[in-house]
């Protein structure tokens, strides 16, 4: 029998902290996947060049290391900025809106390539019929490419949202409460390691159980009436 000692309510709190960071961190990721998909498409060189780089530097980046220099060093800067205009008490930066940011941020180039694939995956044909029958180009993005982007980019938008669920945990370093650093809190008063962080993996099981489910329920959803080879 589980023996938690009174701090059962740590694992429910970081959970809910975890899922909170997740969500708040893939609706960036989306926001920039589609800008960066649309400077990577786009017909200007230096745009082009702009969502590249984007997209190489972030991921050749290790996450914990973009975290800890956006983390502390903006720490620095932010202080360096309040004592340049006069400022001298310590300021401490929102470890939460950090980390959903650099989440975001190092995710958003995932979802880009993404987002990208997907883009080049609807046929061109429709488009151009699109284009002969007089539709405006906001009117094609909405009516004919967003659905079909949509459709084609749910698996690989779906296998990004799984690694940053489980990519949360890093956040722990830098003092927010999720679901890692509250077993870590746990396991110093229980006492009993093995326990809490296999409470902890089947916790982040049983997320990724769940995201599947609705995942598959939104890909079918997203192919409803759409002929299968």
């Amino acid at each position: 029998m589980l023996d938690l000692k009174g701090y059962g309510h740590f694992l429910i709190e970081g959970t809910g902290m975890t899922v909170l960071v997740a969500v708040v961190s893939m609706v960036g990721a989306l926001v920039l996947g589609l800008l960066g998909a649309a400077a990577k498409l786009s017909p200007h060189w230096a745009i082009r060049e702009i969502g590249r780089a984007y997209t190489t530097i972030i991921r050749g980046v290790p996450d914990l290391v973009l975290l800890l220099l956006v983390f502390y060093g903006g720490t620095v800067m932010v202080q360096w900025i309040a004592c340049w205009f006069g400022r001298r008490e310590p300021i401490d930066i929102n470890a939460f809106i950090t980390g959903s940011l650099v989440l975001g941020f190092i995710y958003g180039a995932y979802a880009t390539e993404v987002f990208r694939g997907a883009f080049l995956a609807v046929p061109k044909g429709q488009l151009e019929a699109a284009m002969a029958c007089g539709m405006s180009r906001r009117v094609r993005f909405q009516r004919i490419q967003l659905p079909q982007v949509w459709r084609f980019a749910l698996p690989g938008l779906g296998n990004v949202w799984l690694l940053l669920l489980k990519a949360t945990a890093i956040i722990s370093v830098v003092g927010l409460e999720e679901l890692a650093r509250k077993a870590d809190m746990m396991t110093r008063n229980v006492k009993a390691p093995f326990t809490v962080y296999g409470l902890t993996i089947l916790i982040f099981l049983t997320l990724t159980i769940i995201s599947e489910f609705f995942l598959k329920t939104a890909e079918r959803r997203a192919a409803a009436g759409v002929r299968r080879s």
